[in-house]
């Protein structure tokens, strides 16, 4: 990736958009993307079990989908770089569209998997174009020192309120239904068998898809890029993949994200996968705790809501975002202490500290997130930055993945919960120095004696964020 100077007309390209209107598109892009996906969070594995799948069967279903986003990563993010981030957010909406079609309606393990690997695919195509849309166009108007701290905030709150009401539509809608006398029956009946009432979150999630899909294509401009042919996408993505690669490798502080974004996957590994048996196991039984966990999950994405939100107030209390990103991961770590020390007991009180620091790790989340990413976006330019994103989701993928199956591994107790908490203090030490500062580069049309410089941020080493320069800003994880 290299520094490029910005055309005059760059914001004519993003259609003219202030940061205040590119924020608020940005957050809706967010919240409409998320909310189907949520929908599917209370009732996926009950609607599979309907169907008549086997446990096994269904984790199968599950690492089609966790296969499928880590493994194109890294190339979906480098497509984004080449053909822009529209078309890219709205292919990921028409493949949402149709997997929760497949999965609505789908009877057979086929139709389920293959909509399990299209769900997977669309989260790998979205997990950087909708951000590298914002940040490009707030730097179109305002210049590569624009606040961003405030829309990634409120973005990824958006994006954990549309997870919040989606997981209790998702879980509220079938049993309402069910108190509807006959309803279920004139639903089968009326398509054959194919649609029940667990199918419906994920119908009424094909539909948010189609209006996502259509918001996109009307309301993210973007300057027109060169025309380009199928043989130059692909031999621009390697390229643009390599370039992800090297950022960890170049440039200190982007080390430290990309390894921050491990340790949080660690954390939410250890807390997706042993939370639901803790539930089941204070409530006495799977129902009850699936229902008890249904409520947790939502509370959770308020919280991690709730910490994107604090993300700037936070940012500028400790006088940086990176000692905002120190102070939310000790967040983090005390909750997932509090989760370990409690396992042995279900008293009220070790049940109320269990719930605090459940709340505590997506609280401390939410608020890193936002700060993290705002170093990130001045470390690379627009011809980066959407791989950028993709190299930090894949590490957190993978080490999710990886600590998911150790956490499984280990004997019931403590131990899972204080090696998650662990990874994430190893991550929040790396920022207890300051980031060694960086020179800016030489942009062309600057001034011999320092004048402004037009140019976009560039990929390699940029300024250091000091403590002066604080932004008001806005990220799921």
């Amino acid at each position: 990736m290299t520094s490029r100077p910005v055309p005059a007309a760059v914001s004519a390209g993003h259609g003219g958009l202030d940061g205040a209107t590119a924020r608020r598109r940005y957050v809706t892009v967010s919240f409409l993307f998320w909310l189907p996906i949520g929908m599917s969070i209370a009732t996926g594995v009950l609607l599979f079990t309907e169907r008549g799948m086997g446990i096994a069967a269904i984790a199968g279903f599950y690492a089609v989908h966790s296969l499928t986003a880590a493994a194109l990563e890294l190339p979906t993010g480098g497509l984004s770089d080449v053909i822009g981030r529209r078309p890219v957010l709205a292919v990921a909406g028409l493949l949402n569209l149709t997997a929760f079609t497949l999965i609505g309606l789908g009877a057979a393990g086929w139709a389920i998997a293959l909509g399990m690997g299209l769900m997977g695919l669309a989260r790998a195509l979205s997990s950087g174009p909708a951000e590298a849309w914002y940040v490009d166009t707030v730097h179109a108007h305002a210049g590569p020192d624009a606040d961003l701290r405030t829309g990634l905030a409120r973005g990824s709150s958006a994006t954990s309120a549309a997870l919040a009401l989606g997981t209790l539509l998702g879980g509220g809608l079938p049993w309402l239904l069910g108190l509807a006398p006959g309803a279920g029956e004139w639903l089968a009946n009326t398509t054959g068998g194919l649609a029940i009432p667990l199918s419906v979150p994920a119908l009424l999630g094909a539909l948010v898809e189609g209006v996502f899909v259509l918001y996109v294509l009307s309301s993210l401009p973007e300057p027109p890029r060169p025309r380009t042919t199928l043989r130059r996408v692909m031999g621009g993505v390697p390229a643009a993949i390599a370039a992800g690669l090297r950022l960890g490798a170049r440039d200190a502080l982007i080390r430290r994200i990309l390894l921050t974004a491990s340790a949080a996957g660690a954390a939410l590994a250890a807390v997706e996968l042993l939370t639901p048996g803790r539930a089941a196991a204070l409530m006495g039984t799977a129902e009850s705790g699936a229902l008890v966990f249904a409520g947790l999950a939502c509370a959770g994405f308020l919280c991690s809501a709730l910490g994107s939100q604090l993300a700037p107030l936070v940012a500028r209390f400790t006088e940086s975002s990176e000692r905002a990103v120190l102070t939310s991961l000790g967040l983090v770590t005390l909750g997932l202490t509090l989760l370990g020390l409690t396992t042995h007991t279900m008293s009220p009180l070790a049940t109320t500290i269990a719930v605090t620091g459940y709340g505590l790790v997506y609280l401390g989340l939410g608020a890193a997130g936002p700060n993290e990413n705002d170093l990130l976006h001045r470390r690379v330019d627009a011809s980066g930055r959407a791989t950028a994103l993709s190299v930090q989701s894949l590490c957190l993928q993978l080490v999710a993945a990886g600590a998911g199956l150790g956490a499984g591994a280990l004997p019931p107790g403590p131990l899972p919960w204080l090696l998650a908490a662990t990874a994430v203090l190893a991550g929040a030490l790396l920022w207890v120095r300051r980031a060694a500062p960086a020179p800016v580069p030489p942009h062309p049309g600057s001034s011999a004696t320092g004048g402004p410089v037009a140019a976009p941020v560039p990929a390699g080493p940029l300024h250091d964020t000091a403590p002066e320069e604080i932004h008001p800003h806005a990220r799921p994880t």
